[in-house]
C-alpha cells in the first residue's frame, strides 16, 4: 500500500496490480488516496480552464421503453409487457414530458430504454409494427428528431448496445451517447446465477466493442463501472484500464461514471448488500488516478446518500444529469436531491456547481468531427461559445432538424485534380493530425503480430498445386509462395522459383481471358476531400478550413463527366470523402446530375464506405438504399473500402471506416440486387502475408456465392504522406517481390473464379507493371483522367494516362492492348473514334494534345 501510494503521489502511471492495492485503502490510507485523485483532478480543472467547477446537466428522463431482451439480475427497470398499459412511450406522451422539462430550464432529454425488445417480446415487435418502425433505435432516432424540433432539449441516448452502423444512423440525431461497460468480468456473464448470466447484450467483449465503435465514430460517448455485483476487486480494476484504453485510443470518451450497487426489491439481487461508501470513494479515486486528469468523473448524487463531500474529494468533477422532473428510472427509490441543494453541498466543498450540456464542454468547442453538422445549431443556441458549457440565459425551444442545405456548392481548392501534378498538396499532413486519428502511441499495442520470417515450406509442392490445382492452394503453400519475395531487404529471396510462380500466374491468365491487355476510358471524379473518417491511411482526406480541401458542385461534376464523354469515355468513375454537410440523398443527386448530362455513361460510383454513410443518414436498409442508387442512375460498385478484410488491421488502418463485416454486407447485397462491383486489396502497411492469403480466399468465397465480381484489383500502400507512415506504423509500402508474387498469387487463388486481375498503373512504376503484366495481371484499369487520391498520398506517376502512354507500356510485352467497357465489353465504334482523338484524355487536364491528335 505504501508503494503504491508513493507513486500516486509523485505521478507515476500505476499498473493493475497497484490499482487493485490501493482498491483496499480504508482509514488514514484512503484519505492520502483521496489527496492525490483530488490533486489530479484539480490540475485537469485547470487545465480545461475551468478550475474549481464540479459540473451537472439539468435533464428530464424518458423511459421510452421498459421492455428489454437481457435478464440482469439486480435490475427493476426492465419488465415483462402484462406490467405495462404499452410496450413504448408513444410520441405525445415523450413530446410532454420533454416540453414539461423544457418549461423547468431542462436542456438534456435522457433517453433510457432496454436493449431490443423485439428480438424477445412479440408485444415489442408489433407496436413497432403497427406505427411503422423497422426497429426500436429506428423509434429512439424518430424520437430524437422529434424532440430537438418540438422542444429544443438535446438528446442524449441509452439504448443499450449499439453497432457500429447503428451509431452512424444515430450520431446525427444525438448530441451524445452512452451506455455503462459495469464490469470486465467474463464470469459474471459466463456463470449460471451470476448477475449477467442469460443477459446476450452483457458479455464484456461486446460492451467493449461498442465503446470503441462510439470513438471511430467520434461520437461523444458516456460509460462506467457499476460496483458491487459480484466483482472481485481485481475485475474492477481491470474494468477501469480497459476504459483508460479505449478512452487513449480514441479521446471519445466524454465522461466516466462510477455507481455504486444499491439492492432493490423484487429483484434476483435483493438480499445483496450494497456498496460501502468508503468503498466507493476508493474507487472514484483510484479511477481518477488510472483515468488521469482528461476525463470527466462522476457519482450519481441520488446513491451517495449525504457522503457528497467524499466523492468530491476522490475525484469526482460531475454529478451527472440531475431532473427536477423525472425520477431515476433505474434507481426509482432513490430521488434526486434538489439542484439548489447539490449546489450548496458543492460549496461546502469548495467548488463552483455549474451546468453543462449532454455533451461536455470539451467537445462543444471542438465541433466537427465530433458534433454533427445538422446538430451544430441546437448545441450553440443553448452554450456558451466561450467555455462550452451551458448558458444561463439561453431560450430553450424547438429548432428544424434537418440535412444541412449547400452541401454541393463549389469550395476550396477545386482545381486540386490537375494541380496535383504542377503545384503539389499544400504541406504532407493535416494540422489536426497530432489528434484527429487517435492516439498514436496507444494504436502501437494494436499492431498485428509481427510478420514472421517468409514461409519456407516445400517450393516446389506449391508450385505444382498452383499450377495444377490452383483453386485448392493450401494457406501454408500460399504463404510459401508469397515467401518467394524474401523480406523488406530482399533476404530469403527466391528469384528463380519467383519467376516460376509467375510464369504458372500467366498460363492461367491466358487460359482464363487471353492474352489481351484491357483498360477503359474513363473518368474519375473525387467530388469532395472534406472527411473526418480519420482512415490513418489516406491523406486525400481534410478538414473543410484546410488548404488544400474541396468540394464540387453538382455542374461542375456533370461538367467533368461530359467532359469526359467528349473524350471518348465510357466510364465514370465516383468516389469522395464522407463530407459532414452532405445529405444522405446526394450520392443520388451526384448520379442524377450526371445522367441528365450525359446519359449513356456508365456510373461506376460509390465505395461500400459511402452506401453505408448513405444508408445511415436516410435511416435506409442498405438493399433500400442500394436500389434507390441503381433507380437514381449508379450501374455498378466500387469495391474500395476493403484495404484488408480483418478487423484487426482495419483498426489500425483506420479509426472510424466500416467493419469488415458491414463491407461484406453491401458487396454481397449489390450482388443480390443485380448490381456489379470490383474487388480490391490494399496491402503491405501494418499487414502480413497471412492477412493478405486471407483476404483472397474471402474475396473467393464471396465470388462462389454470388458471381457480382467484374475483377479484382491489387492497390500497394503508398506511403509517402499517409499519416499511418509519417507517425512511424506502417512500413514503406510492398517491395518489388512482393508486388510480383501477391498479382501472381491473386491470380492462381482466384482462378475459375474472378477472371480479370488489375494493376494500378497509379501506384506502380512502368516497369513493374510490365513485370506484373508478365505473372497474371490482364488489366491496367483507366486512363483515368484525374487521380487525386494516390497523388495526395506521394504517388509519382501521374494523373492520367494517354492510350498512346499505355500502348507504349505494354509494348515491351509483346502482348496486344484493348479498350474495353466497364463490364468487359468492346464499346461502340463512336466510343473508340472519340476516344482515339483525344487519347483516352480530356483537353482541361493535359498540357497538350498531340498535333496527329488535333
Amino acid at each position: 500500500m505504501r508503494r503504491a501510494l508513493a507513486r500516486a503521489r509523485d505521478g507515476k502511471a500505476l499498473d493493475p496490480s497497484e490499482a487493485t492495492v490501493l482498491l483496499h485503502a480504508r482509514g488514514a490510507d484512503l484519505d492520502t488516496l483521496l489527496g492525490h485523485a483530488g490533486r489530479v483532478r484539480d490540475a485537469g480543472l485547470e487545465a480545461a480552464g475551468r478550475p474549481g467547477v464540479v459540473t451537472y446537466s439539468r435533464k428530464v428522463f424518458i423511459p421510452l421503453t421498459r421492455l428489454c431482451r437481457d435478464r440482469c439480475g439486480y435490475c427493476t427497470f426492465a419488465t415483462a409487457p402484462h406490467k405495462l398499459e404499452s410496450a413504448f412511450l408513444g410520441p405525445d406522451e415523450v413530446l410532454e414530458i420533454a416540453r414539461q422539462g423544457a418549461a423547468m430550464g431542462c436542456k438534456e432529454a435522457l433517453f433510457t430504454l432496454g436493449d431490443r425488445p423485439e428480438d424477445r417480446w412479440r408485444q415489442a415487435r408489433e407496436w413497432l409494427d403497427a406505427h411503422g418502425y423497422d426497429d426500436t433505435l429506428s423509434y429512439v432516432r424518430a424520437m430524437a428528431i422529434r424532440v430537438l424540433e418540438e422542444t429544443g432539449l438535446l438528446p442524449h441516448l441509452n439504448p443499450g448496445v449499439m453497432t457500429w452502423r447503428d451509431l452512424q444512423r444515430l450520431k446525427p440525431v444525438a448530441p451524445s451517447m452512452g451506455m455503462m461497460l459495469e464490469t470486465t468480468s467474463r464470469r459474471l456473464f459466463e456463470e449460471k446465477g451470476q448477475p449477467h448470466h442469460g443477459s446476450p447484450d452483457k458479455d464484456p467483449a461486446v460492451r467493449l466493442r461498442v465503446l470503441q465503435d462510439a470513438g471511430r465514430s467520434n461520437v461523444p460517448f458516456t460509460s462506467g463501472i457499476l460496483i458491487g455485483i459480484g466483482e472481485t476487486v481485481e475485475e474492477r480494476a481491470d474494468a477501469l484500464f480497459a476504459l483508460r484504453k479505449v478512452a487513449r485510443e480514441y479521446g471519445g470518451l466524454q465522461e466516466v461514471i462510477v455507481q455504486n450497487f444499491r439492492a432493490k426489491p423484487d429483484t434476483a439481487m435483493r438480499g445483496m448488500p450494497d456498496a460501502d461508501l468508503q468503498e466507493l470513494a476508493a474507487t472514484i479515486a483510484v479511477a481518477r488516478l488510472v483515468l488521469g486528469p482528461k476525463i470527466r468523473l462522476q457519482a450519481p448524487p441520488n446513491l451517495v446518500d449525504a457522503e457528497y463531500d467524499l466523492m468530491i474529494r476522490a475525484g469526482i468533477d460531475d454529478w451527472g444529469g440531475v431532473s427536477p422532473l423525472t425520477p431515476d428510472h433505474v434507481n426509482p427509490e432513490r430521488p434526486w436531491p434538489q439542484i439548489d441543494e447539490l449546489a450548496a453541498r458543492t460549496a461546502a466543498s469548495g467548488f463552483t456547481l455549474r451546468e453543462r450540456l449532454t455533451i461536455y464542454p470539451e467537445y462543444v468547442l471542438a465541433g466537427e468531427p465530433w458534433l454533427d453538422p445538422r446538430l451544430a445549431a441546437h448545441v450553440a443556441a443553448l452554450a456558451d461559445p466561450r467555455t462550452g458549457l451551458a448558458r444561463e440565459d439561453a431560450e430553450i425551444t424547438g429548432r428544424p432538424w434537418q440535412e444541412p442545405d449547400g452541401g454541393f456548392a463549389s469550395l476550396g481548392r477545386t482545381d486540386l485534380h490537375t494541380a496535383v501534378d504542377t503545384e503539389g498538396r499544400t504541406g504532407d499532413r493535416r494540422a489536426d493530425f497530432d489528434h484527429v486519428y487517435g492516439d498514436w502511441e496507444a494504436l502501437r499495442e494494436r499492431l498485428p503480430a509481427a510478420a514472421a520470417a517468409p514461409v519456407s515450406g516445400d517450393v516446389r509442392q506449391a508450385l505444382r498445386r498452383a499450377e495444377s490445382d490452383p483453386a485448392h492452394l493450401t494457406e501454408a503453400e500460399a504463404l510459401t509462395l508469397l515467401g518467394l519475395a524474401g523480406g523488406p531487404d530482399g533476404s530469403g529471396a527466391d528469384d528463380a522459383a519467383l519467376d516460376e510462380l509467375c510464369r504458372i500466374a500467366d498460363g492461367l491468365r491466358r487460359e482464363a481471358v487471353g492474352d489481351d491487355v484491357t483498360y477503359v476510358v474513363n473518368r474519375n471524379i473525387n467530388f469532395t476531400n472534406v472527411c473526418y473518417t480519420g482512415c490513418r491511411f489516406c491523406a486525400f482526406a481534410q478538414r473543410r478550413t484546410d488548404a488544400d480541401a474541396y468540394t464540387l458542385s453538382l455542374d461542375q461534376v456533370a461538367d467533368r463527366a461530359e467532359e469526359g464523354w467528349l473524350a471518348g469515355a465510357t466510364e465514370v468513375c465516383m468516389q469522395g470523402g464522407i463530407h459532414p454537410d452532405l445529405p444522405g440523398t446526394a450520392y443520388f443527386d451526384i448520379a442524377r446530375a450526371v445522367k441528365a448530362r450525359v446519359p449513356q455513361m456508365h456510373v461506376h460510383a460509390f465505395s461500400p464506405m459511402e452506401v453505408v454513410n448513405g444508408a445511415s443518414r436516410t435511416n435506409m436498409s442498405i438493399e433500400d438504399w442500394l436500389a434507390a442508387a441503381r433507380e437514381a442512375g449508379v450501374d455498378s460498385l466500387p469495391g474500395t473500402a476493403a484495404e484488408i478484410l480483418d478487423d484487426d488491421v482495419r483498426w489500425v488502418l483506420t479509426k472510424g471506416k466500416l467493419p469488415a463485416a458491414e463491407w461484406i454486407e453491401v458487396v454481397t447485397t449489390a450482388h443480390r440486387l443485380g448490381i456489379p462491383t470490383t474487388a480490391t486489396m490494399m496491402y503491405g502497411h501494418v499487414d502480413t502475408h497471412a492477412h493478405w492469403v486471407a483476404h483472397l480466399r474471402l474475396i473467393r468465397r464471396i465470388q462462389e456465392e454470388t458471381g457480382g465480381f467484374s475483377e479484382f484489383v491489387l492497390l500497394p500502400f503508398v506511403h509517402h504522406s499517409a499519416p499511418i507512415y509519417l507517425a512511424g506504423i506502417a512500413r514503406p509500402g510492398p517491395t518489388a517481390r512482393e508486388n510480383r508474387a501477391v498479382h501472381a498469387l491473386a491470380r492462381i487463388m482466384l482462378h475459375g473464379a474472378i477472371g480479370n486481375i488489375q494493376c494500378s498503373w497509379v501506384k506502380l512504376r512502368d516497369d513493374l507493371c510490365r513485370q506484373v503484366l508478365s505473372g497474371g495481371v490482364n488489366d491496367l484499369g483507366g486512363t483515368l483522367m484525374e487521380e487525386t487520391i494516390s497523388r495526395m498520398a506521394g504517388s509519382e506517376n501521374g494523373s492520367f494516362k494517354t492510350i498512346t502512354e499505355i500502348a507504349a507500356m505494354v509494348a515491351p510485352t509483346g502482348r496486344p492492348v484493348r479498350q474495353r467497357t466497364t463490364s468487359y465489353g468492346v464499346p461502340d465504334a463512336e466510343r473508340m473514334a472519340a476516344a482515339a482523338a483525344s487519347d483516352g484524355v480530356c483537353q482541361s487536364v493535359r498540357k497538350f494534345v498531340p498535333l496527329e491528335r488535333l
